[in-house]
């Protein structure tokens, strides 16, 4: 059987965990990014392992795509923190991590093109066939997985949000998102705010870490964390985190205190905060944004266009080749989510591809009942405005009522044992 060809467009963790698996999956590979980096978000992102997400890595490590955490573990600059209602937290350098990431890619064999953004496609037979790339690339492939997210767009920054605050998306060089499933045709929702005004905004900013106080920098060196309480006449209330994507940290321990992660410079968790209140609080004097650069009046719009799809991640329609990773599944959030997710799509895409039987996680699984929940709940338009996570809010609630959530590794070896799936992604198909 000759090897089946995998065109993954979207190089951010949910695309390159597509890629990775596809490729462990006996795939041809090609990944297409529209920016000159891999990771997306992940580039200013940095936590994993924290509450349910050691679970889910660690059941996908026993499934055989742990490839990406690996990644990440070798990366970490902390490790086994805990910061406001988050325990057991890791914490990836984001300097360090794209290269180490790329790099992986590469030696597994991967045709990793940066630079590349997809402008149009065509199909054949009810099937998708090629993409065109903005350099004037065609792009063919036997099964494709649209990794593309759902933020990269200024006009819905400028919409929705408080506008365009330069981001490390930067969509006006290498150009807004394109979404694979537009253009095929497949049917596709927003998510809204608590508001009802479509999307969500990014959760968390960074400082440069040389830019605070010598006291607060040497703690986030020390600790990873740092807790700052905000002085009662300079807080604002909790309105802007009912914005977030991240619903785990729309609590009152994040808007009565900055919570500072050393993630290679700070990460601020608040999706902005005005920086003239900010430089009024005691180490704060000199701050200054890293990432997005106008962090004080607002960050990026995400949770737009995301895909109707079913649990084996396939886009429901006519073009029967198209998986979806990440965002595009739906209102799901997070790096460890993506990944699952990702990873699925990539190796499902080969199935597919190579005439094969889809894979469908069980619910015995804590990655599998994320999935086969989440994209359930995206069928009704009126939960489209809960984010979920393993890492809190109401996923991670549900994770422990049904007993899914243990740090116990030798208890999660056993529980994917018991499902029959061992190393079920290390299994060749073309």
């Amino acid at each position: 059987m000759s090897a089946k060809r995998i065109v993954v467009v979207g190089g951010g963790w949910g695309g390159v965990a597509a890629a990775a698996a596809a490729r462990k999956a006996g795939a041809e590979v090609t990944l297409l990014e529209r920016a000159d980096m891999l990771l997306g978000t992940g580039l200013v992102g940095g936590i994993f392992r924290n509450n349910g997400r050691f679970t889910a890595a660690e059941e996908m490590a026993c499934l055989g795509c742990g490839d990406m955490f690996e990644v990440m573990d070798l990366c970490s600059r902390h490790r086994n923190i805990e910061f406001p209602g988050h325990k057991h937290s890791s914490l990836y350098d984001v300097y360090e991590i794209e290269p180490s990431v790329k790099s992986r890619l590469l030696d597994m064999g991967i045709d990793v093109r940066i630079t590349s953004s997809v402008r149009s496609v065509e199909k054949r037979d009810g099937r998708l066939a090629s993409v065109h790339t903005s350099n004037g690339q065609t792009v063919e492939g036997d099964a494709f997985v649209d990794a593309t997210g759902t933020s990269a767009s200024p006009a819905n920054c400028v919409k929705y949000g408080n506008g365009c605050a330069m981001c490390i998306l930067r969509c006006h060089s290498f150009s807004p998102r394109v979404s694979i499933t537009t253009l095929a045709g497949v049917e596709e929702w927003d998510a809204v705010k608590a508001d009802g005004s479509a999307g969500a905004m990014s959760g968390s900013c960074k400082l440069f870490k040389e830019s605070l106080s010598k006291e607060i920098a040497s703690a986030l060196e020390r600790d990873g964390v740092a807790v700052i309480p905000i002085p009662e006449e300079l807080r604002t209330g909790s309105d802007k985190l009912s914005a977030k994507a991240c619903q785990q940290y729309a609590t009152s321990a994040f808007s009565e205190n900055i919570v500072l992660l050393d993630t290679g410079p700070a990460k601020l968790m608040t999706p902005y905060y005005q920086l003239e209140a900010l430089r009024q609080i005691t180490g704060f004097e000199r701050a200054r944004y890293e990432d997005p650069i106008a962090g004080g009046l607002g960050n990026s719009m995400r949770y737009f266009r995301f895909a109707n799809c079913s649990n084996t991640t396939q886009a429901e329609g006519e073009t029967t080749n198209i998986f979806c990773a990440g965002e595009k599944l739906g209102a799901m959030v997070g790096h460890t989510e993506a990944i699952v997710t990702g990873s699925l799509a990539g190796h499902n895409a080969t199935r597919h591809a190579a005439g094969m039987p889809l894979l469908t996680l069980p619910d015995s699984l804590a990655v599998g009942d994320f999935v086969n929940h989440v994209i359930g709940e995206m069928k009704h338009p009126e939960r489209r405005g809960t984010k979920y996570t393993f890492s809190g809010s109401v996923y991670f609630d549900r994770m422990k009522h049904l007993g899914l959530y243990t740090t116990d590794t030798g208890e999660i070896e056993e529980r994917v044992r018991a499902s029959g799936l061992s190393g079920v992604m290390k299994k060749t198909f073309s």
